[in-house]
């Protein structure tokens, strides 16, 4: 018997390989049930998780849902809208005047090579922070244009702020048409239809509180201007005052020398009444009544209606006071307009104490008398926006015509003990910032390198580079602080005056008049001697006749002439001074009556009639 025995040949590599695969895979597998087994026995089940192909939606439906609730508290909670706008326009506003306080406090630190560099970088400096908080306000719109115009008026301040807040005068964003119609409709009962003929939807000029539309009032029969106000503005305008004043607070806390918290004080004291039109018809009423029986070239529109935000007025067709194209169409003397201007607005100073308070060339229209005027001249000032206005008590105003004859007059010991006393009676100005304060007023020197004018009929003798440098020097870096506490100290009343002084000035210059500069400060000084001759022969009658009151009517008769005997000496010095200012204004005006003709001969010769006609109107 054969035994076959069979011997397996050794595992090559691949079956090794394989079994030790499987037997991981055995052990692995093995393991994994034990795991699950425990797991089953020992512990909870675990929940079901969320499908993760919808967890992207969770994000965007949550960021919509409050942008929806969002929107919907700002359009119908007011509480909501008005801290999302506060925060908003008080950030912007912040932000831009802190910025300007550093650049300043880097400037003035900076070291520089020559006087000539720190000039020039404090001016950059100016600059550089008028254009940010112009930027801020414009962004925010509202009162905050206001306040830039307020900026704007603010004449000791340096040029590069004033001429960077002018453009605010024209840069006010318009009403809807379809919010001045619901405005109607909830103001006057009744829609603009049943009120007016062909009302002009759009408006022709828009200020910061209200703007201007044109149409036919159908109660009168006349075309009148109608003034309405911005319909929101009622609504912001205490968070705004809030806002403004927490920002001035804020920076007056941290920058302590720019300081301009009374400007937040002013505006909320007076722009209530300037946002109250049956105000301004009262103001109105009374600026009427005060030039009844003067004969003068202003024109006062008759006001129709008015009521809070409405305010129906009369039309006036006519031409910028300044537009030299409009004047010489019409024969209009360009020198007898500035002088007329001057006129008006001293009356209402130093003899009526009652003042229009927001006076520029947007406010002034200029047009051809007709018959039936009272007008010295061939021409009619009209003046509107009679919103605002500020009265002078008696000793203030006569105050500050003593100061401005001691300002007229030569420099000397006494003068000059004269202007410091009623600088400081008129202004709280003491003696440390009397110069800067009579700087701004009259634009003489700070700087003993430039050539100084004793008073201000002597700056006719000086050259325009002289007074240019002599404006420049009051924006110097050292001296804008002092300029700040100068216009800290000042009754806002005083400002406004002085706002006067420089719109005159202005409009002299912007008509190209051929008198002398100071033409107009002769004006002036004529009206500050009569106001205080006024107040002096007051005085004597009021002193007499409350006497004599007692002693029965023959001391009254005894007690004027010898109030008249007192009192001559005064009338013989104030008919004096007032005659040699005559005078000289008659010899200003021969000159300049000389230098239209030389220039009237001078187009003539180059173009004929019309190139006289325009040379001597000043057009070129």
């Amino acid at each position: 018997m054969h035994i076959i025995l069979k011997f397996r040949s050794p595992p090559s590599w691949h079956s090794s390989r394989s079994f030790l695969r499987s037997q991981k895979s055995f052990v692995r597998h093995n393991n994994t049930d034990l795991h699950k087994r425990l797991a089953s026995s020992d512990a909870p089940k675990a929940l079901p998780k969320r499908p993760r192909e919808k967890s992207w939606l969770w994000y965007p439906t949550t960021l919509l849902a409050l942008t929806g609730a969002g929107y919907y508290a700002y359009e119908n909670h007011q509480p909501f809208r008005h801290a999302v706008l506060a925060t908003l326009r008080c950030s912007q506003l912040a932000r831009a005047a802190i910025s300007g306080a550093i650049d300043y406090k880097r400037t003035f630190a900076h070291t520089y090579a020559s006087e000539e560099d720190r000039l020039e970088a404090v001016s950059q400096c100016h600059v550089r922070s008028a254009t940010k908080v112009l930027n801020a306000l414009l962004a925010n719109g509202g009162i905050y244009i206001k306040l830039g115009q307020h900026i704007a008026s603010l004449i000791v301040l340096p040029r590069e702020w004033t001429s960077t807040m002018a453009p605010l005068q024209d840069k006010c964003d318009a009403t809807p048409y379809e919010d001045i119609a619901a405005l109607f409709l909830s103001d006057m009962g009744r829609p603009i239809s049943e009120l007016f003929d062909d009302f002009d939807p759009v408006p022709i000029g828009v200020a910061s509180l209200a703007q201007v539309h044109v149409g036919y009032h159908k109660a009168s029969g006349k075309k009148v201007a109608v003034k309405v106000q911005h319909p929101r503005l009622v609504e912001f305008f205490n968070i705004d005052m809030n806002m403004v004043q927490s920002t001035l607070g804020w920076i007056k806390y941290w920058f302590p020398e720019f300081e301009f918290t009374w400007l937040g004080e002013e505006m909320r004291e007076n722009l209530p009444r300037e946002m109250d039109f049956v105000h301004e018809a009262r103001n109105t009423a009374h600026a009427v009544a005060d030039f009844e029986n003067i004969k003068t070239s202003l024109y006062i529109p008759e006001v129709i209606s008015a009521n809070k935000r409405i305010l129906i007025m009369e039309y006036i067709q006519g031409g910028r006071v300044d537009d030299l194209a409009y004047l010489s169409k019409h024969n209009i003397d360009r020198n007898k307009v500035a002088l007329e201007l001057t006129r008006i607005f001293n009356r209402m100073v130093f003899m009526n104490g009652w003042f229009h308070a927001d006076p520029h060339p947007g406010n002034l229209l200029i047009r051809p008398a007709s018959k039936s005027s009272k007008s010295p001249y061939n021409f009619e000032i009209a003046l509107l926006d009679h919103g605002l206005y500020f009265d002078l008590e008696r000793e203030l105003r006569v105050n500050y015509s003593r100061l401005w004859l001691s300002l007229i007059a030569r420099s000397s010991p006494i003068v000059d003990a004269d202007r410091r006393k009623y600088a400081e009676l008129v202004g709280n100005i003491t003696s440390d910032l009397y110069p800067v304060f009579e700087a701004a007023i009259t634009g003489k020197p700070l700087r003993c390198d430039i050539r100084r004018a004793t008073g201000m009929l002597d700056m006719a003798s000086q050259t325009e580079e002289e007074m240019e440098l002599i404006r420049n020097t009051v924006a110097q870096g050292d001296i804008l602080v002092s300029v700040l506490d100068v216009l800290r100290r000042l009754p806002r009343r005083v400002l406004m005056v002085m706002k006067l002084n420089d719109l005159a000035r202005h409009l002299d210059h912007s008509l190209a008049t051929t008198h002398s500069s100071v033409r107009i400060f002769l004006i002036t000084s004529k009206y500050c001697m009569k106001a205080v001759w006024q107040d002096e022969k007051d005085r004597f009658r009021e002193g007499g006749l409350g006497f004599g009151s007692f002693l029965g009517s023959a001391w009254c008769v005894k007690s004027s002439a010898l109030t008249t005997h007192l009192i001559a000496p005064s009338y013989r010095a104030f008919a004096t001074g007032y005659s040699k200012i005559t005078f000289i204004e008659l010899m200003m005006d021969w000159q300049a009556s000389l230098v239209k003709s030389s220039a009237w001969l001078r187009g003539f010769y180059s173009r004929g009639l019309v190139g006289a006609h325009d040379a001597a109107a000043g057009l070129y």
